[in-house]
């Protein structure tokens, strides 16, 4: 594996969503991955595991998938009664299955700890704790492509992001999270049922999104 990460432009807050969906939808939907634009659109404005949440247009996503295209990042399959897309992320970055879940999750949901991390990669890829986690983070880091951040005012366990964004991207994100964090938490049973709600949720998106596709 390469030790350097490809020469590309930072991606924008738009093309980081879209990779990070592409991503999601090829463990999570494989029978109807690659995905059509309409399928990625509905994924990229998910108002469920998603941060921050957005309301893109298709010609935002059609003009961004171009760009990851140009840069090696996702690929257009013909063919079919519509065209689909997919990744390449793993290819052109050299990533291995667990890393490739990472990269996912931090490019959807921000700076997450190792047990935000383990938690919401089950759907993604099976990691045996949060070590293994880690240990995978620490490659990513090694390579450019995520880091450790300082840890915040208030916070207990340090986070990691992916570097694939734009520097003020993450400046935005980090705001955002410290906004959220001053805020009353959730007791652990009602974060428990938000928890299952969102997944819940989530699945009857998805569901959706194969309806449509399979329409298409």
């Amino acid at each position: 594996m390469s030790s350097e990460t490809p020469d590309f432009e930072p991606l924008n807050a738009v093309e980081v969503r879209i990779l990070g969906c592409l991503i999601e939808k090829q463990a999570t939907t494989p029978e109807t991955y690659p995905l059509t634009l309409n399928s990625l659109l509905l994924a990229c404005n998910q108002k469920t595991s998603r941060e921050p949440l957005m309301s893109l247009t298709e010609g935002q996503v059609g003009q961004s998938l171009r760009s990851l295209e140009g840069r090696g990042l996702s690929r257009l399959v013909m063919g079919g009664r519509a065209d689909r897309w997919e990744q390449r992320a793993d290819k052109t970055l050299e990533l291995v299955k667990p890393q490739v879940a990472l990269i996912g999750l931090l490019l959807l949901r921000g700076p997450q700890t190792l047990s935000e991390l383990l938690t919401r990669s089950n759907r993604l890829h099976t990691f045996e704790d949060v070590d293994e986690v880690q240990h995978q983070l620490e490659r990513l880091a090694g390579r450019g492509l995520a880091c450790q951040l300082p840890r915040q005012p208030g916070q207990r366990e340090e986070r990691y992001m992916h570097l694939l964004g734009e520097p003020g991207d993450l400046d935005t994100l980090l705001a955002a999270r410290s906004q959220a964090e001053s805020t009353p938490r959730a007791a652990p049973a009602d974060e428990g049922r938000i928890a299952e709600l969102e997944a819940r949720i989530a699945a009857l998106e998805e569901r959706l999104a194969n309806l449509e596709s399979q329409l298409l």
